[in-house]
């Protein structure tokens, strides 16, 4: 602990005495705060590193399944005979869809035509025509970006967007953003990954692998000279 405190030059409280005073010691509550300051942050840091699992995704990480419907997809069902059924809707939050005579249907995790196969077979005790053509109009793919950007949040992609679209999306960088080493943060059963991405070559218009962003992703752009 002593060196420790040596290379912050903290005096050790028990060899400091005040001259003249005949042994009375100095007050040493000061050294104590930035002594308990520097612990915490130490502390903080560390358990800050323990959230997650950094450097790489896994090589078997899951990205968003194609033709699989997911919350924030907006979907048209339409009605072969009955066109005044015809809907156009986006999937709740609950990953369900409220159709007309049926009610609630759960859509989420669901192919189109799974869908469509489901509703035909609803809609038999309703139609006497029950075919339905069910279409994907919009994908959903929520990010949010934070840090050093113009305008940091929650952005809403309705296509495959990369991890530069996402930071221009949200403004682009500020004058303390790091391009080398931007944190991209996603969730891969149930455990946090962390990986670095450096957008700097891009930038400088060298080819650079496509980093895709997955729904429920978050960017964080850190300042430079910060190095954790």
């Amino acid at each position: 602990m002593r060196e420790f405190l040596n290379h912050f030059n903290v005096p050790d409280a028990r060899s400091e005495r005040e001259p003249g005073n005949r042994g009375e010691r100095r007050p040493i509550f000061g050294r104590v705060v930035v002594i308990r300051c520097l612990i915490g942050l130490m502390l903080l840091l560390s358990a800050g590193c323990q959230n997650y699992i950094s450097d790489t995704f896994p090589s078997t990480a899951p990205g968003p399944k194609p033709g699989v419907l997911a919350v924030g997809d907006t979907i048209k069902i339409a009605f072969t005979t009955a066109p005044e059924l015809n809907v156009t809707q986006k999937i709740e939050s609950d990953g369900k869809v409220s159709l007309p005579l049926v009610g609630e249907v759960s859509a989420v995790g669901k192919s189109p035509a799974q869908l469509q196969q489901e509703l035909t077979q609803l809609y038999k005790p309703q139609l006497q025509n029950s075919e339905v053509i069910v279409t994907l109009e919009n994908v959903a793919i929520p990010v949010v970006v934070s840090g050093e950007v113009q305008k940091p949040g929650k952005i809403m992609f309705e296509r495959p967007a990369t991890v530069l679209e996402a930071v221009m999306e949200a403004g682009g960088f500020t004058a303390y953003g790091d391009p080398k080493r931007v944190s991209l943060i996603r969730q891969i059963n149930g455990v946090q990954h962390m990986q670095i991405v450096d957008l700097s070559k891009v930038l400088r218009g060298e080819p650079t692998k496509v980093m895709y962003v997955n729904p429920g992703d978050v960017i964080y752009v850190r300042p430079k000279f910060i190095s954790f």
